[in-house]
């Protein structure tokens, strides 16, 4: 049966209201796996002051077959907020949702890193209403306000 791994680092500082964001990758720097074919995801922290790494988890699935596959990365990858890699099936996708992860596809490579500082200058600027709900943050800017009331 398939295998999985979590390497946990211990975080310099705590992060308030942080999500975790991880990244199929092939060498722990870029986004570059398909999320069926990834064998490791690497694991951060992110909230309005930053991000760091929170940790990797590995996935041994070569002896699964079809959805078994699929089933287990989902369950590897329970309390991720979002997931980032180069493609994913439709079934995956569905999935990874009903797991309550976002998958998000990355269209070329993409190092890590720069995939973070885009995330991190969205979260401070005008975050989505489905980030701001993962990570607690008060609606102040949202022009639906007004509407609402």
């Amino acid at each position: 049966m398939g295998e999985t791994t979590k390497i946990t680092v211990q975080g310099s500082n705590p992060m308030q209201n942080a999500m975790k964001v991880a990244f199929a990758s092939k060498d722990m720097q870029t986004v570059n796996a398909h999320f069926g074919a990834a064998k490791e995801f690497v694991i951060y922290k992110i909230s309005k002051e930053g991000f760091e790494l929170d940790g990797i988890i590995k996935t041994d699935t070569t002896d699964l077959e079809g959805d078994d596959k699929t089933d287990s990365k989902v369950k590897a990858l329970q309390g991720i907020n979002i997931v980032y890699c180069e493609s994913i099936g439709g079934t995956a996708a569905a999935k990874v949702i009903r797991g309550g992860i976002n998958p998000m596809k990355i269209e070329n490579e993409s190092k890590i890193e720069d995939v973070l500082k885009e995330l991190l200058k969205m979260i401070n600027n005008n975050p989505p209403p489905w980030v701001r709900k993962i990570m607690n943050l008060q609606t102040t800017d949202d022009a639906r306000l007004a509407r609402w009331e």
